[in-house]
């Protein structure tokens, strides 16, 4: 799982910011000076069919699951531990991106994410954050928009 050699190959615009080791976006944002509701927290569930999803909300909103099963047609989204995270994905959390990942996941944007043409999201490791288009992102992931957040 090389999320560099991915960028590269994708030919999309990316840039990476380096930063000290967190997990929390309210931390990267405080490393990095990037604003709160720009970086994004890519957070693993399992739906009630087995199946696994990504969903990627603005730091300062929190998901609701609720929202989150019905944009996915499905009775029910559980989030899962860290450790099962990082499985499904193959990163560490903290270090998701929205993009690449080493399982198939269905990935739900939430509505507010497109108020912008960057995204910011974990950058493979807890040491860097990774940006990129938004509209690239909805392309290469496929992703389902929909409100899945709360303030």
């Amino acid at each position: 799982m090389d999320l560099d050699a991915y960028l590269t190959s994708s030919g999309i615009w990316y840039r990476f910011v380096e930063k000290t080791e967190t997990v929390h976006t309210a931390d990267a944002s405080r490393a990095t000076g990037i604003e709160l509701e720009r970086i994004t927290k890519n957070l693993v569930c399992r739906i009630s069919d087995g199946r696994n999803a990504l969903l990627v909300i603005a730091g300062n909103r929190r998901v609701s699951l609720r929202k989150a099963a019905q944009a996915l047609n499905t009775g029910n989204a559980q989030l899962v531990g860290f450790r099962e995270a990082e499985e499904i994905s193959g990163y560490p959390p903290g270090g998701t991106p929205s993009i690449n990942h080493k399982t198939p996941l269905i990935v739900v944007i939430d509505r507010g994410v497109l108020e912008h043409e960057t995204l910011f999201c974990g950058g493979g490791t807890r040491n860097r954050i990774l940006e990129l288009k938004t509209q690239d992102v909805l392309r290469l992931t496929n992703a389902i928009v929909a409100d899945i957040s709360e303030p």
